[in-house]
């Protein structure tokens, strides 16, 4: 059977938002969120916390997760991701899927994390996903924090940007634009040739790391789900906006 491990990469030195995962949410650390939420899913071998950080390595012990210690070197999620599904002590074959859930995602779903793993379940070529959320206000698809993609008619990503993407004149819902939903998943083999594989031409001009994928002729198959509240935390701003609306979010008091 084909193994699922996840990795939760988070650091404190975020260049918009500095100790970021150990900040108070609704009376929880960021980290811990997200975390929980994801433990929430019943598809995981593994779930793992991986940091450079001492005091994210002494929180989540504290709170009974597995912590991998990393590299303080990666500037990439997906690079802290990959050396600790190599050490998590589970013998990753070239087929397992390893899913990156994002340290900043405090109102995440077991059922997001579901709809990244069903693509590699439905069609033996995809070896890469990308969580994908539904942008229905404008304030959102003009945000340069939130990275926007596009796809092809099979839902495989075209391009990600952080500009507001796909081009209108006047926005509405029905353009079908949507956000990177900050849950990722590859076969391992793939996530290996990502780490080995140097930064690319518009992932560096966009500052989006699927962009590497792109750019070398490969595609991640989009993983849709119908609109939420889903607010990211990528700024000091963005922690009222997510209290505003998680007490009201299904999965409050469940973890």
């Amino acid at each position: 059977m084909t193994k699922v491990v996840g990795v939760v990469p988070a650091r404190m030195a975020s260049s918009r938002f500095p100790g970021k995962p150990l900040k108070n949410i609704a009376g929880r650390p960021l980290v811990e969120h997200c975390f929980r939420r994801a433990q929430l899913a019943k598809c995981w071998d593994g779930l793992f916390l991986a940091t450079c950080d001492a005091e994210i390595h002494a929180f989540g012990e504290a709170k009974g997760f597995p912590v991998i210690m990393t590299a303080a070197t990666h500037t990439r999620a997906l690079d802290r991701v990959a050396e600790a599904a190599g050490k998590c002590g589970l013998a990753l074959d070239a087929l397992d899927i390893v899913v990156c859930v994002q340290a900043d995602e405090p109102l995440l779903g077991p059922d997001m994390i579901d709809a990244v793993i069903a693509p590699f379940r439905s069609d033996p070529e995809v070896t890469g996903t990308m969580l994908a959320v539904p942008i229905v206000d404008e304030e959102m698809f003009l945000n340069p924090d939130i990275v926007k993609l596009v796809h092809d008619m099979k839902g495989d990503v075209l391009y990600t940007s952080r500009s507001p993407i796909p081009h209108c004149k006047v926005f509405s819902p029905a353009i079908g634009a949507k956000r990177v939903g900050g849950v990722f998943g590859f076969r391992w083999h793939f996530l290996q040739w990502f780490t080995r594989t140097p930064e690319s031409p518009l992932e560096i001009s966009e500052a989006c790391d699927s962009n590497r994928i792109c750019d070398n002729g490969f595609r991640q198959r989009i993983a849709p789900v119908p609109y939420r509240p889903y607010v990211s935390v990528d700024s000091p701003e963005d922690v009222q906006r997510v209290e505003a609306v998680i007490k009201q979010d299904p999965l409050w008091g469940k973890y």
